[in-house]
């Protein structure tokens, strides 16, 4: 899975904003935290969840696999839920 193309990001001021910029997907804009900014950085590319998780891991120490698993997973789907993912 990948974030779509059209799905931009930008860093202001140490947040991660993100826009559709084609009018017919998602009409908004979507404010990350520092672990949805870090997901979406890592759908700028081709991935999966599990390759995701194991990026979380080893950015962030001391975490439960299943609380980053379970933050990845809802994550995830929220980008899906506005069309921001090709599978």
């Amino acid at each position: 899975m990948k974030l779509k193309p059209e799905f931009i990001t930008h860093d202001l001021d140490g947040e991660q904003y993100m826009i559709c910029t084609d009018r017919k997907c998602f009409n908004g804009m979507v404010k990350s935290n520092d672990t949805a900014a870090f997901i979406i950085e890592c759908l700028k590319n081709d991935t999966t969840e599990k390759s995701i998780t194991d990026k979380m891991m080893t950015e962030y120490s001391g975490v439960e696999r299943s609380i980053v698993e379970k933050n990845v997973a809802d994550m995830i789907a929220k980008l899906r839920s506005i069309g921001a993912l090709t599978e």
